[in-house]
């Protein structure tokens, strides 16, 4: 089986429909929710996985990030959301919008 292909910042991504990504009020923090559990996300996670709508390239996403965490350095943040992305992308929590 070959690894899947690196995350592209043409890509957009959309949340897996088999998880239910939400505010959840009892543990004061964004979640994924599924049949099995939760994932408790940090305020990091939440925003990018916020912008995985099937709306938005990645390359978009950051853009809107830079914005939201007031930053301006691009190559100190795209590294890490490509790189959660994938990591996202291999436990099934998004998948690429075709």
């Amino acid at each position: 089986m070959e690894p899947p292909r690196p995350v592209l910042l043409q890509d957009r991504f959309a949340i897996n429909p088999m998880y239910l990504f939400r505010w959840e009020d009892s543990q004061e923090a964004h979640v994924l929710l599924y049949p099995e559990g939760v994932v408790k996300l940090n305020q990091t996670a939440a925003a990018i996985l916020s912008y995985c709508t099937g709306d938005l390239t990645v390359d978009e996403s950051i853009d809107r990030l830079l914005v939201d965490f007031d930053q301006s350095d691009r190559t100190t943040i795209a590294p890490s959301v490509m790189k959660f992305l994938e990591a996202s992308r291999d436990k099934g929590w998004i998948r690429i919008n075709d």
